[in-house]
């Protein structure tokens, strides 16, 4: 009997770990703006400045629209130059060590929209996995994942803002938050990783989302 209760027990944790993460998916899009306006979201320019480093200081402007093109461009010595992006067939990155754009054909392109928009469509299983402190915010931790695929999300407990996101190679703080239009978003986003080599922090001054861009804006 002790056997079976225990079997009951594990099973009835699981199944309330998964309400809870989807519960908490579900805050955070609504109280940010909800599914809806997420989904009409079509193009985003974001502008303001990236600090590498202690005190590389750089203007930069990122391009994105759906389902997955990008341009980042930042200014050096008052000339605006192209360091990444995707165009919709192929990957560009900066090469320094060449001083010139180049095309890269392992460049694999992120979705416009995060994993855990429409999560379960796509695929992932999300899992609860308990409160965890990110600097002095207490958060909810939640797990998706996809085949080899397994991102970590940390939503304010609080706001359900989503302030922490732990990828394979990256993980990205999020702060200093402002509504856009419908949407709630994150004006300054810290970059991290093992390497430390592409260490960032982008303080953004503005943003804006539905622009039309221009037909050749993601070419290179």
């Amino acid at each position: 009997m002790k056997k079976l209760l225990l079997v009951f027990g594990l099973i009835f944790s699981h199944v309330v770990f998964a309400q809870t993460a989807k519960e908490i998916i579900d805050k955070n899009i609504e109280l940010s703006g909800g599914l809806t306006n997420w989904k009409l979201l079509n193009s985003v320019l974001l502008q303001g400045k990236v600090i590498l480093g202690i005190k590389d200081e750089y203007p930069i402007k990122i391009y994105q629209q759906r389902p997955n093109l990008t341009k980042t461009l930042i200014t050096v010595g008052g000339k605006e130059t192209a360091i990444e992006g995707y165009d919709g067939t192929k990957g560009y990155a900066m090469n320094y060590a060449a001083n010139k754009l180049q095309e890269y054909p392992e460049y694999v392109p992120e979705s416009f929209d995060n994993d855990f928009i429409d999560w379960e469509n796509k695929g992932f299983e999300a899992r609860y996995l308990g409160k965890e402190k990110v600097g002095e915010i207490y958060c909810h931790k939640v797990e998706l994942t996809k085949n080899v695929n397994k991102n970590m999300y940390y939503f304010d407990a609080k706001t359900y803002m989503l302030i922490k996101e732990v990828k394979k190679d990256e993980t990205l703080v999020y702060s200093d938050f402002k509504k856009v239009g419908n949407l709630t978003m994150p004006f300054r986003i810290e970059s991290s990783s093992a390497k430390k080599d592409g260490d960032y922090v982008m303080l953004l001054n503005r943003i804006d989302i539905n622009k039309v861009f221009p037909a050749n804006i993601f070419k290179f």
